[in-house]
């Protein structure tokens, strides 16, 4: 997926910054889909697109997991404490949220889609 990402973009002359933090927020969701909504399931499958449009590059991940992301119900993590406490995981999220312009995530029934949204100049 990061090769696919990586050499998808390469033709937008990125910054190596902007190149790394894209790879790393779908990167992120990715691994938050195969972990948390298919529970590693090695049968179930993700469908990747990309694109951009007028500067905005354009990432929709989507599967058709029982399990479904609820942006409304997650609340940001204090990152200070989690450095405090040496806690690993759990703020995957923000950084996306952090990263990206835009996160939007929508189910309808048993298909979720991701997408993610990141003006490239």
């Amino acid at each position: 997926m990061r090769d696919f990402v990586s050499a998808y973009l390469a033709a937008y002359a990125l910054s190596d910054l902007q190149l790394n933090q894209i790879i790393l927020a779908v990167d992120e969701v990715v691994a938050n889909l195969i972990i948390h909504a298919n529970h590693e399931d090695e049968s179930q499958f993700l469908n990747l697109r990309l694109g951009v449009d007028k500067q905005v590059f354009e990432i929709e991940i989507e599967d058709d997991s029982k399990s479904s992301y609820q942006p409304s119900l997650y609340k940001e993590p204090d990152l200070q404490e989690h450095i405090r406490i040496g806690k690993k995981g759990g703020v995957g999220m923000t950084l996306v949220n952090r990263i990206m312009d835009r996160v939007e995530f929508t189910t309808t029934g048993d298909h979720n889609v991701c997408r993610l949204y990141k003006r490239i100049v």
